[in-house]
């Protein structure tokens, strides 16, 4: 790493050592050293070959759920053979040692409670339940997990046979009520947030790092690309957060 990187290193440990309460945001980038593919990489992003409101939109998915599963399918089977890296542990580090409070993630892979950490806020859903499209009955997917990742078929409901849609946040959809609200009132008691891993382009939740920021709260920003929040972050490291995050929770905890 360049020397400007080990300064803004120990800049952002320095940071969360004197934060009285720090909350991390994550994005796909903290999951892609893990081999899950981000969505807006240039080559590799999950929208590079598909229109995401053809395939990942509510209204796409009533109208015809198999083009959805065809498109989750492969990305499935990746997330659920990925293992934490270093950046995931890092952050569990840090809110072992009470450096951090939350982590709020955009993520759906579950990579951040399999690295240990406690306080894990999914604003975009989950995979580990589905809720059947015609009754409406929420049912954990354990069971239907294999089934699923080795054939062709479409979800079925076991109580109604309804087209069984997982618990993530397709567009169009709202965000989880309960999970927002949590998340917010972390994020109002924020006086520093770490960016990791988000390029900060999907509404509501790129506007968090602002909400932070206007009431005086610090911004650490780690994130291989610019983000909207790097004009007023106090710090911005453009590197790899598997690289970068476990020297910042190393700083801080020694």
């Amino acid at each position: 790493m360049t020397n400007q990187h080990n300064h803004s290193i120990l800049r952002a440990a320095r940071l969360l050592r004197r934060s009285r309460y720090a909350v991390a945001l994550t994005g796909a980038g903290i999951s892609t050293p893990s081999g899950i593919p981000d969505f807006r990489s240039p080559g590799t992003g999950l929208w590079e070959s598909v229109d995401p409101f053809l395939v990942a939109s509510i209204y796409a998915f009533r109208r015809n759920p198999d083009a959805f599963y065809d498109w989750i399918r492969p990305l499935a089977k990746v997330m659920f053979t990925a293992r934490p890296n270093p950046g995931h542990r890092a952050l569990a580090r840090l809110e072992a040692g009470d450096y951090l409070k939350a982590v709020i993630t955009q993520n759906i892979d579950a990579l951040h409670q399999e690295a240990g950490s406690r306080e894990v806020l999914e604003v975009h859903g989950h995979l580990r339940s589905a809720t059947c499209m015609d009754c409406y009955r929420v049912q954990p997917t354990d069971d239907l997990l294999a089934a699923f990742l080795s054939s062709d078929d479409v979800p079925g409901c076991p109580h109604c046979g309804g087209v069984l849609k997982p618990n993530v946040v397709l567009f169009g959809e709202q965000l989880p009520f309960d999970v927002v609200n949590a998340a917010m009132a972390h994020i109002r008691s924020a006086d520093l947030l770490l960016i990791a891993g988000s390029s900060l382009e999907v509404i509501p939740i790129s506007q968090l790092p602002l909400r932070v920021h206007r009431r005086g709260g610090r911004l650490i920003v780690v994130n291989l690309t610019p983000t909207s929040a790097d004009d007023v972050a106090d710090v911005v490291i453009h590197g790899n957060v598997a690289e970068v995050l476990p020297r910042i929770a190393d700083a801080c905890i020694g």
